[in-house]
């Protein structure tokens, strides 16, 4: 059985690991034009992983998605949030106090590393996901950021399987800038996220298929449409 990333409209993301873990990275649900499920659909995931307190990132969802098993990793300030929202500190990473930029947790034998990004929030910083699950298979999720030249560290660091970025422009990378993240990280494969959900975004995926064919052409991208899957590994 092959690991399985399905995209949800967005930033949203679920992932479905050969060995039966599933993660939901920034999980975007109710109110998200594009995702094609409600929260009943995805509740009860391993793993629930939070970029930062952007309402198109945190969602209202959490507290319907968070289930016994369930385990929320965030910032400190974003798991706060998390807390007053009713989730049990045991059903937060680290019991209750989160975790920050640089550091790594194992979660059911899947470790997160998380990153720094380049953007805004009203609690603690942005943060991204480098998620390395049981068979090694390693994803980046870029969560919400501009380029930046620590890119080629995580490329150096980690054997990228599979980068999640964003390409919408206006709010974070635009395609030229994703493009050229691709010659940093030297992923295997790419799937752009964050774009045409609003009007100010890109609303096609083109251009950056353009760049990324002229900057970093030993890339595969996959184009994915909201609901769809594609198998990793």
């Amino acid at each position: 059985m092959a690991n399985k990333i399905r995209w949800l409209g967005h930033a949203a993301f679920e992932i479905t690991t050969a060995q039966g873990c599933r993660i939901l990275i920034d999980p975007w649900l109710t109110g998200n034009p594009s995702c094609p499920v409600k929260a009943a659909d995805v509740a009860g995931a391993d793993l629930i992983l939070i970029t930062h307190d952007h309402h198109d990132h945190y969602g209202s969802d959490l507290p319907e998605l968070v289930k016994a098993n369930s385990i929320v990793v965030g910032q400190p300030e974003v798991v706060a949030q998390v807390k007053q929202d009713g989730i049990a500190a045991e059903n937060v990473i680290n019991s209750g106090s989160g975790m920050n930029i640089g550091g790594t947790v194992t979660v059911r034998d899947v470790k997160v590393t998380m990153t720094q990004a380049v953007h805004s929030s009203a609690a603690g910083t942005p943060c991204g996901f480098i998620v390395t699950l049981e068979d090694g298979t390693v994803i980046y999720h870029a969560g919400d950021t501009g380029i930046f030249a620590s890119m080629k560290l995580f490329g150096e660091l980690y054997d990228l399987d599979v980068a999640l970025l964003p390409i919408g422009s206006a709010f974070v990378m635009d395609p030229l800038q994703a493009a050229k993240a691709l010659q940093l990280l030297q992923p295997k494969i790419a799937i752009p996220m964050h774009y045409k959900t609003f009007a100010a975004l890109e609303q096609s995926p083109d251009s950056f298929l353009t760049f990324a064919r002229e900057k970093a052409p030993q890339v595969e991208i996959r184009i994915l449409q909201p609901g769809e899957t594609t198998n990793i590994g």
